[in-house]
């Protein structure tokens, strides 16, 4: 109550940016929420498949912590991408997975703002690339980098998602700071082999079966 009788209306309460440190930490706490539930779900299934309770149990487990950090993923960037001198390459990489895992049209979505962050220095190329390749593969389409892995029924086995060109494909990968293949999948936690002439008969089979074409 003011002193003229008056009632003064309430001050408005600002909600508070989060300061870099915060960003950082929130972004750890994302981090270890999305992908421990994942590698112990990972595990779980070469050890005794997906019909095992151990993988049941951690599948569900990452789903509900996956919903939960897709909504503080979207607070995040509901203003533009973080400065990278604010959340390092690490919070990108903490960002970029939480996508990855998200919905077909969830991913399509941040495809816009992720390419101008890559423009802006605020993302390195290597995860937009990822993201680009995770999308080609939803739309059923070859992959351009080689980061994407799927699994064959056939031969219950994974491998590379078919590729364009894969002849070129280590050039491709280089030209935005990414090892090549044969190091990255040796060096994946479930370590696989890059066979350079099965990649391009599957890929000439993939064309061929779906007549799709980079």
């Amino acid at each position: 109550m003011a002193c003229n009788g008056k009632i003064e209306p309430k001050e408005q309460k600002k909600t508070k940016q989060p300061t870099p440190m915060d960003l950082a930490t929130i972004l750890d706490t994302i981090w270890q929420n999305e992908q421990i539930p994942i590698r112990k779900r990972d595990s779980a299934f070469h050890a005794s498949g997906d019909e095992s309770e151990a993988y049941k149990k951690y599948q569900a487990l990452y789903k509900r912590n996956h919903k939960v950090n897709e909504q503080k993923i979207a607070e995040i960037l509901k203003d533009g991408w973080p400065d990278y001198e604010e959340i390092g390459e690490q919070g990108n990489l903490t960002i970029c997975n939480v996508i990855q895992h998200s919905s077909p049209e969830i991913r399509l979505g941040y495809l816009t703002l992720m390419r101008q962050a890559t423009k802006n220095k605020r993302l390195s190329p290597w995860l937009l690339a990822r993201t680009e390749d995770r999308i080609a593969t939803d739309r059923g389409e070859l992959q351009v980098y080689g980061g994407q892995i799927k699994y064959y029924p056939k031969t219950k086995t994974f491998d590379v998602w078919p590729i364009v060109d894969p002849e070129n494909v280590d050039k491709r990968r280089a030209e935005i700071g990414l090892e090549p293949m044969t190091q990255y999948l040796k060096n994946r936690r479930f370590p696989l082999e890059w066979n350079l002439d099965d990649q391009i008969k599957r890929t000439a089979e993939f064309e061929s079966t779906t007549g799709k074409k980079q």
